[in-house]
């Protein structure tokens, strides 16, 4: 039995990743899923240099763990205006999941980023999802399904941040004082996420 005395320990955390060990973790993990991907003849990326922004410190990108072990990797950045959502939000940028992963670990990216917003005064957060067919083709509405029913909510189809043909998904932010028991988090306040240039 627990002492009320020791803190209880998270199963999971999102954290920034401060060291080159964990930065070349994640960009191996990139690495791992954009071959995962290319072998199934899934859409990737067309932004050949992902893993570098993983490698880059200036980037600050955050990784979920689980008991030591790396199980997604993401760029959250605060972005003022990203022209098809309007407002402030928490954007998540390049997320990645290592291969094989349920979707229980988009689950805890969705939990954990409604809350870190919510705790950053944003009122949403917004993602990307590469989808070169048109929403309604496989695996893109396979997975956008598992996203509506996890909160997030479809914004059309258009150019990403990166050039990438895309879904555009929102989440409205929301205080999960309990997550802490579930997920702790050590993400540094996110950066500005570069302008815009995609087109509307």
């Amino acid at each position: 039995m627990t002492s009320p005395r020791t803190p209880l320990v998270a199963a999971y955390e999102v954290r920034t990743l401060c060291t080159d060990a964990e930065r070349e973790e994640a960009a191996a993990l990139v690495q791992d899923r954009q071959r995962w991907l290319t072998v199934r003849d899934l859409p990737v990326p067309v932004r050949a240099d992902i893993p570098a922004l993983f490698r880059d410190p200036q980037s600050q990108p955050a990784g979920l763990f689980e008991s030591g072990e790396l199980l997604a990797c993401m760029l959250p950045q605060w972005a003022p205006d990203l022209r098809w959502g309007r407002g402030p939000c928490l954007f998540l940028d390049c997320v990645h999941t290592l291969p094989g992963q349920p979707d229980n670990v988009s689950r805890l990216i969705t939990l954990w980023a409604s809350d870190f917003a919510a705790r950053l005064g944003l009122p949403v957060v917004r993602a990307e999802a590469v989808s070169r067919h048109g929403l309604g083709t496989e695996p893109i509405a396979a997975l956008l399904h598992r996203l509506t029913d996890m909160g997030w909510d479809m914004r059309g189809l258009g150019t990403g941040q990166h050039g990438d043909r895309v879904a555009r998904l929102e989440l409205t932010a929301e205080h999960r004082p309990r997550l802490n028991a579930l997920i702790g988090c050590r993400v540094h306040e996110p950066q500005t996420a570069p302008s815009d240039r995609s087109s509307a």
